[in-house]
């Protein structure tokens, strides 16, 4: 498994063996203009190629991977090609099966720049892009060389981003801490501004030990064949309102009020799995509150019309973690029995979800 390296200094000496000219750096827009330059420091008079596609989900498919593919041959990338993906999740999730693909896999590291990546994306081996609409439906399970992960990127994002991340760290101490999930909950409460919130994960502890938490659960089950499935947690909901607004937007349907943004998502999602795990799997009612508490606190209530939540069942019923077919009535999910007790493989009817849903948008 590809090691999580903590600071990016490390990166000169990962890469003092890559032949010249085989160096290449994959970014987006955003991350070309806020952390590019730190970057550059970072790497001093080390020659690379760069590449720039436009940021943002919609554009995380399989013309940005033909794109990625072009610039490598157009370079003449070899397999000792070394590519780095410098960007949020969407960046490594591309950049990584891109250099899975080519020539039969070529090593990458990823380097990411925003707290979802760091907490989640870049780290696990999971590449992929969405394709026809549906989230990660393409990809591969590919570690990456390292994952180098510096603070300073932390400074660049505005709040939006750092509360993306937050979601994926509520998450693992969901699955995983009843200590650390406390600890993000005092964090909540005080309600920081986002210099505050930067200084205190720059501190490094309860960054290092959200990552700690994946990399464990990774270890163990790389290929996501059993325990893996608790990362999960939130992400049945939670990628089938993130797929019906990419839907919607694309289609220029002015009226459907979810956010697309991943983190926001997964937090929507959790509030609903919760739910339906103090419903069907006895979590304390006291979980979901305080959950509702930092959704309203901080995520806003969802919006989304009769017509809409139907489509959130049909995203659900085509999400990949299912192992029934299209024609199951029940869907495939992973909920909690009590903050760090999660359970895998509940297959629900319908109506529970039907029911969840509503209390999502009833808040």
């Amino acid at each position: 498994m590809g090691k999580i390296r903590i600071m990016i200094f490390e990166l000169s000496s990962l890469l003092q063996n890559v032949p010249q000219g085989q160096l290449f750096v994959l970014t987006d827009t955003n991350s070309a203009e806020h952390c590019l330059p730190l970057f550059a420091e970072s790497i001093g008079e080390t020659p690379y190629h760069l590449l720039t596609i436009e940021e943002g989900e919609k554009n995380k498919n399989l013309a940005s991977v033909q794109l990625v593919w072009d610039f490598l041959l157009q370079h003449c990338a070899t397999r000792e090609a070394v590519l780095i993906n410098l960007g949020g999740g969407m960046i490594t999730d591309l950049g990584g099966f891109a250099a899975a693909t080519y020539m039969r896999g070529i090593r990458f590291v990823n380097i990411p720049t925003t707290l979802l990546a760091m907490v989640d994306a870049s780290s696990g081996g999971k590449t992929g892009f969405d394709y026809q609409g549906v989230k990660n439906v393409i990809g591969a399970f590919t570690q990456p060389m390292a994952t180098l992960i510096d603070p300073i990127f932390l400074r660049t994002l505005p709040a939006r981003e750092l509360l993306n991340g937050f979601a994926e760290m509520l998450k693992h101490a969901l699955i995983a801490s009843q200590e650390e999930w406390v600890k993000l909950l005092q964090l909540a409460e005080e309600e920081p501004s986002q210099e505050q919130f930067v200084a205190v994960l720059s501190e490094w502890e309860l960054l290092r030990n959200s990552i700690a938490i994946k990399e464990q659960v990774v270890a163990e089950d790389p290929l996501e064949a059993g325990k893996r499935k608790i990362l999960n947690f939130g992400h049945t909901i939670g990628h089938a309102i993130e797929s019906a607004a990419l839907e919607n937007i694309e289609l220029g349907i002015k009226n459907f009020e979810l956010s697309p943004s991943h983190g926001y998502c997964v937090l929507w999602g959790m509030v609903a799995e919760v739910y339906l795990s103090m419903v069907h799997a006895g979590c304390p009612r006291e979980v979901l509150q305080q959950l509702t508490q930092v959704m309203l606190q901080y995520y806003g209530r969802p919006e989304c019309n009769c017509k809409q939540r139907e489509q959130l069942i049909e995203w659900m019923i085509h999400d990949k973690k299912n192992t029934q077919s299209s024609c199951s009535i029940q869907i495939n999910f992973t909920l909690i029995n009590d903050v760090g007790k999660p359970i895998i493989n509940q297959f629900l009817p319908l109506s529970a979800i039907h029911e969840a849903i509503e209390y999502l948008f009833s808040i």
